[in-house]
């Protein structure tokens, strides 16, 4: 396994494009992507949970029955949420790229992005796509990556290049995630292209398997997002013979998926709105899987100690009660916890109860710009990883004027 340049279009017959079209009134701003394969490729999708969904979401369900799509499109600005006219206008997206790109509008994944409850003008869009299809390109995954994006301040690439089947095979994915961010799934938009040959039930496995480890994994500020979902496209076009069932190959892929996702995870929650860190709970010692993945994720979501660690603050009672109010059945005293960066590790708690250390050798490790926080509960051999940020004045800032 190893990372590579070039994002979606890292993989073989997969080309992108963003542009301006002019849902955004910041003209700098692209707000208009698309993602192509030159073949059919098999589709599998996750959505998010939130019963208010984007009107995107059931276009895609509807496209996706069969298995199979060759094309994505995205606008960013508007969410195409909570609008009496929503399916229609999503129709009406991935038709005109269809017509575009000589390819039918069942094969067209269509995401929206933005602003909820606000009318959305098909105009800017239909006058956007000519150029963005006349500009599709083999290098164009930074472009679309950056018209997928809202509040982030970074665009969101990763490409890993492994073997399957004796041929060389390429996977790749963008991202746009910096707020409305809490599990479970999706909580996101997540694009990955990747020229391995897998049939679409197996593909759908591989991501629904992945993802409850990965992008469930993952909490910015406990909103679940109406509009956002993972999916991934596999043309086959590195020539490996189709992965069909479980089995070395299938597991080599899901390798290649999750490294994928990991990174892209840890990009998203390093991004979250106003963070100045990325946060890391690394639980190890539990019962079970789901007790790891249980407390993991209650304390990468507790604002007490989110808002601790943007003051670098060790203020490990915030662990301990965020494990306590989990519903994770745990043996309170035989809990571990430790801080760790590129500074330094400080044990500040043990069986329970807090050991001393320097504070000021603690606050230097957590003015780091990626923090672990470890949790060993001493109860059996289960671990999960869960990804957050820390809780700074600029979310309130951002959000206190988003929409305006």
């Amino acid at each position: 396994m190893q990372r590579i340049e070039g994002g979606v279009c890292a993989a073989k017959g997969f080309t992108a494009n963003g542009v301006h079209c002019g849902i955004r009134k910041n003209k700098t701003k692209k707000d208009l992507s698309l993602i192509f394969s030159a073949v059919p490729a098999s589709c599998a999708a996750v959505y998010t949970t939130n019963l208010v969904k984007g009107a995107p979401l059931a276009v895609n369900k509807a496209h996706l029955a069969n298995g199979t799509a060759q094309a994505v499109i995205c606008n960013s600005g508007n969410a195409n949420t909570c609008n009496a006219n929503g399916i229609e206008i999503a129709e009406q997206m991935s038709a005109l790229a269809a017509d575009a790109l000589h390819i039918k509008a069942d094969d067209v994944v269509v995401a929206s992005t933005g602003v909820i409850g606000q009318p959305l003008d098909i105009e800017p869009i239909a006058s956007g796509i000519p150029a963005l299809v006349q500009g599709l390109k083999a290098d164009g995954s930074s472009d679309a990556a950056e018209g997928i994006m809202t509040t982030d301040t970074i665009k969101k690439e990763v490409a890993v290049e492994f073997t399957l089947g004796g041929k060389t095979c390429r996977i790749g994915g963008i991202a746009k995630g910096s707020g409305m961010i809490h599990p479970n799934m999706a909580t996101m938009l997540v694009f990955i292209t990747t020229d391995a040959a897998i049939a679409p039930d197996m593909l759908q496995k591989a991501l629904s398997g992945d993802i409850v480890n990965t992008f469930n994994m993952v909490s910015i500020d406990g909103d679940t997002s109406t509009n956002d979902m993972v999916v991934v496209l596999a043309n086959g076009m590195a020539g490996n013979a189709p992965v069909r069932e479980e089995g070395e190959d299938f597991s080599t892929f899901m390798c290649a998926l999750n490294t994928v996702t990991v990174q892209l995870c840890r990009l998203l929650a390093g991004d979250g709105e106003g963070a100045t860190k990325l946060l890391e709970c690394k639980v190890t010692g539990a019962a079970d899987l789901q007790t790891a993945k249980t407390v993991a994720k209650s304390v990468i979501c507790s604002s007490l100690l989110k808002a601790a660690m943007f003051g670098a603050d060790a203020n490990w009672g915030r662990v301990l009660c965020a494990i306590g109010y989990s519903g994770a059945q745990v043996d309170v005293d035989k809990i571990d916890v430790a801080f760790r960066s590129a500074a330094g590790t400080i044990p500040v708690c043990e069986n329970g109860a807090g050991v001393d250390f320097s504070e000021e050798t603690a606050k230097t490790i957590l003015l780091e710009k990626e923090i672990e926080i470890l949790v060993e509960l001493h109860s059996g051999s289960a671990a999960a990883t869960a990804w957050g940020c820390d809780l700074t004045y600029d979310y309130v800032r951002i959000n206190g004027d988003y929409r305006t």
